[in-house]
This record gives C-alpha cells, structure tokens and sequence, in this order.
C-alpha cells in the first residue's frame, strides 16, 4: 500500500473529467491536480512548445512526490508517444490518454467504424489511428479536429440546450454521422464536459468513450495490481492547483466536481 498521492495534469479543467472518475472508484486517495489554465489551450501550439509544457507541468507535479503521475490532456499525451516526456523522472508510474480509450473504443465497436475527436495537434498527431490499428487493423477510424470545444468548455458553454454549443458540435460532427461510426473517442479531456450536447448531435446509438474516464479506470488497475493503492478508510484530499485565475477556476470546480470536502483551491506557478 502507498499513502503518496496521484499526480494529474491537463491545459485546464478538462482534467476534471479524470479526477471525477478517480474519486468515484478510488475515494480514498489523496489527488494533486494541476490545471496549466494560464497556457490553455495547449492543441493549437507547435510540438515543441506542448512537450517544454509537459516537462513543466510534469516537474511541478513530481514537488509532491506523487506515486504516479495521469496526464489527462489528449495533446500531451499524443506529444507523449514521439518525446521521452518522463526522461529522468522520480516518478515510477504514468500514462497518457492514449491506449487506455483506443482499447474500450475497440471493445464497444459493432460495426468497426471508430471516429476520434480532439484537438487540431492531436489530430495532426494521428496517434489515436496508429493505437487503434496496433490493437485491431480491420478498424476503420475518421478523425475531426474541433479546435472550438476547449474555449466552450472554459468558458462555460457547456449546457446540451446552448446554441452557440449546439451549433458548433453540428458542424464538426456532420462528417461522423455521414460516416457512420458507432463509437466516438472523445479524445481531449475537456470535450466530456460538453457530452451532452455531443450525444444529442450524433444520437444515442453513438457510444461515447471518455478518455478522462478510462486513464481512470487503467490507474485504478495499475495501483491495484502493484499494492500501490491507499490503504487509509478516511476519504482522500484533493488539492487543485491552477495557474491563472482562481476564481474562475473555483466556479469550474464546483460546476463540474459539485460541493465536495476535502478540497484545497490555490494558484501557482509552473514555470
């Protein structure tokens, strides 16, 4: 068993996704969250800018000696499977979004036909395609960069009746429908917050995998398994770090989170 905390990052609240899942299956581990709100968003930057955030967001995370470190970003994780990211680190354990959504995406299929949407460099990337074809090569896969989800999200435009949402999902999603995928990779953290209004647009015999959800998901096998998971009966506390304004980010936390104990809200500095 381990007391140290889970370590999670992201460009901003699209994290929260992951953390959510985490404190549902695994309540009582304490968790350090570092939303980069400052620099957000992180998939219209060039790859090298995205990795020096990375190792930032990274050596911030590793002050706390955290026994594993979840990158819920869909960008990081793409710049993940190219840059050694980790080189040098203290910590033992990580992993990117990247192959714990592909292998549900894989499983949830009928009809083979996976759609991928995220961020215009994780796109760029392809990563999501090459993981797919590791796993299963009869898989067809149809990417969209929707490069507008992310501003909504941080800004509150999340609601499944808002227009300018509803408006802007249509119109990245035209191609999925006509291509008739029957599962959907939500592949940036931040798009789940906009779930509904996805599901709405693509109809609900589209299977929506959550890659926040899933990262979750294989980091609660993975401490399982290696006796690293919290032995404490008390919940675990969840401290929030972010590095622009609080008080926004408060409001995005109690949106998405709801009014929980144990939390701690404060800005920092990664830099």
């Amino acid at each position: 068993m381990s007391e140290l905390a889970i370590g999670v990052f992201d460009s901003g609240i699209g994290g929260l996704t992951c953390v959510k899942e985490l404190t549902r299956l695994m309540p009582h581990e304490d968790i350090i969250y570092l939303g980069d709100t400052a620099r957000v968003p992180y998939g219209t930057k060039s790859v090298d800018t995205i990795a020096k955030y990375a190792k930032e967001d990274i050596a911030f995370l590793e002050r706390f000696n955290v026994k594993m470190i979840l990158i819920a970003c869909g960008t990081v994780s793409s710049v993940l499977m190219s840059r050694p990211l980790f080189e040098g680190s203290s910590v033992g354990a990580y992993s990117g979004v990247i192959y714990p959504t592909v292998t549900a995406a894989c499983a949830a299929t009928n009809n083979n036909r996976i759609g991928v949407i995220g961020t215009p460099a994780t796109i760029r990337s392809g990563c999501y395609g090459k993981a797919i074809r590791e796993i299963r090569s009869d898989i067809k896969v149809f990417s969209k960069a929707c490069p507008m989800f992310v501003p909504l999200v941080e800004n509150g435009y999340t609601d499944k009746d808002n227009q300018v949402a509803r408006l802007i999902a249509e119109e990245y999603l035209e191609g999925m429908k006509r291509e008739g995928v029957d599962t959907l990779i939500l592949g940036c953290t931040h798009y789940p917050h906009l779930e509904g209004v996805i599901s709405s647009v693509m109809g609900e015999n589209v299977k929506l995998i959550s890659s926040g959800a899933e990262i979750a998901k294989y980091a609660e096998r993975v401490l399982i398994t290696s006796s690293q998971a919290a032995g404490r009966e008390e919940p675990g506390k969840l401290t929030l770090y972010c590095t622009d304004s609080e008080e926004l980010f408060s409001e995005n936390v109690e949106t998405f989170l709801g009014h929980k104990e144990n939390i701690t809200i404060s800005t920092c500095s990664v830099k």
